[in-house]
């Protein structure tokens, strides 16, 4: 898939801003990792997207090889002040939208893809882990976190924005293409 139908795809599905990702500037860090263990989120170890049981850095360092394209995504919107809960997970709602229709595009079209979204898989309203498998593994979603990847890091090194202000919210994903 051409870089320019990247960029189109990712605005007709919503995407506010967008940037061609460099994979060869994704760098996978056992600190982010050691973030997620502290378990603020509540779901370490409790989702099949979520570390430990996405696979060690060195499992993610593999699904990553052979991916020789990707874009950045972002969907931001406004915020009042950090408590506005209403309008954050409205916004988390548009992303997830606009996330779920660039995948499934991308995944028809035979092209080998990760998707890399921002926060735990949310396929299932109540995921099986770790008590049964994954009901969905083709559609499981892992987040660029869970993948050691320092999203602030990534965008700088290729040319997104990732704050935009204090009344303004950024929910931002990758795919990568290979």
């Amino acid at each position: 898939m051409t870089w320019e139908q990247l960029e189109r795809l990712a605005k007709d599905c919503g995407f506010t801003n967008w940037a061609k990702l460099d994979v060869t500037t994704l760098e996978l860090k056992q600190e982010v990792r050691d973030m997620c263990e502290a378990n603020t989120c509540g779901k370490y170890g409790a989702c099949w997207s979520c570390p430990p049981h996405c696979g060690d850095l060195a499992q993610c360092a593999e699904d990553l090889g052979g991916m020789t394209q990707g874009i950045l995504v972002q969907v931001v919107g406004d915020v009042e002040d950090g408590f506005d809960i209403e309008a954050m997970m409205e916004l988390n709602e548009a992303y997830k939208d606009c996330f779920s229709q660039m995948y499934q595009i991308l995944r028809a079209s035979g092209e080998r893809v990760l998707a890399l979204g921002a926060g735990c898989c949310t396929r299932c309203r109540k995921c099986t882990c770790p008590d049964e498998p994954c009901r969905f593994p083709q559609e499981r979603i892992s987040s660029m976190e869970a993948y050691g990847l320092l999203v602030l890091e990534v965008c700088k090194r290729n040319g997104l924005t990732y704050y935009y202000g204090q009344d303004k919210l950024a929910y931002t994903g990758c795919f990568l293409l290979g």
